[in-house]
């Protein structure tokens, strides 16, 4: 049996960022920084890694996506592709978030930390559901455990004001993404969907729905 190919993208920041693994291996790895454009740049970066290790769309046996928390409009974009590819090559997405993919390799309870809006950050302690601290701000984490913060893109990114020790990730996000879905292509079931924790700045219109005329 060949191996498995999971190629792995993320947008849920000011990047393109995809890897593709041929089973265990990394194969390829791309990292184009990018505050906007992503929509127009992820499918032909995709393309190019492919090709430049002269594989096709359906050669992969499945695609990993990162769900955020992030950009908005970011996390869409790469959501609404992954799915899209998964129901035209009828392989599974996984989706991963980006906690997930900074704690990838790493043993024991953890603090994992992303850059929020502003000066928030979102923080996730363990397996606990995923919050937005302000800089005084910091969830309860178990007094036993040693607290590990990881944090992305870095620590001076971050407006936590707490003494945590601080590691660095085994991965780089997107290959992160890839090896975490590479161990849970065969137990996915529901499609990738966004992580948001914090609501959308853009709202629906309050403006009443236009009225529908009967053609009788």
């Amino acid at each position: 049996m060949s191996e498995p190919l999971i190629l792995g993208f993320d947008t849920s920041a000011a990047h393109c960022a995809a890897a593709l693994l041929r089973g265990e291996e990394l194969v390829a790895e791309r990292y184009e920084e990018m505050s906007r454009g992503q929509a127009e740049r992820l499918m032909p970066l995709l393309e190019e890694i492919l090709a430049g290790q002269g594989i096709g769309w359906r050669d992969l046996t499945a695609i990993g996506v990162g769900v955020g928390p992030g950009n908005f409009t970011g996390i869409r974009i790469s959501v609404s592709a992954a799915r899209g590819l998964a129901l035209a090559l009828d392989i599974p997405a996984i989706g991963v978030s980006t906690f997930e993919a900074l704690r990838f390799g790493q043993d024991g309870t953890m603090i994992t930390a992303v850059k929020g809006p502003a000066d928030k950050t979102y923080v996730q302690v363990g397996e606990a559901a995923p919050v937005l601290c302000g800089p005084e701000e910091m969830p309860d984490y178990p007094s036993k455990a040693e607290p590990v913060l990881l944090a992305y893109p870095s620590a001076d990114a971050l407006s936590l004001k707490a003494e945590l020790n601080e590691i660095q990730p085994c991965y780089p996000l997107a290959e992160a993404i890839a090896r975490k879905a590479l161990a849970r292509r065969f137990n996915q079931i529901e499609p990738p969907a966004p992580l948001y924790i914090k609501a959308a700045d853009a709202a629906p219109s309050r403006d009443a729905p236009p009225v529908m005329l009967d053609d009788a």
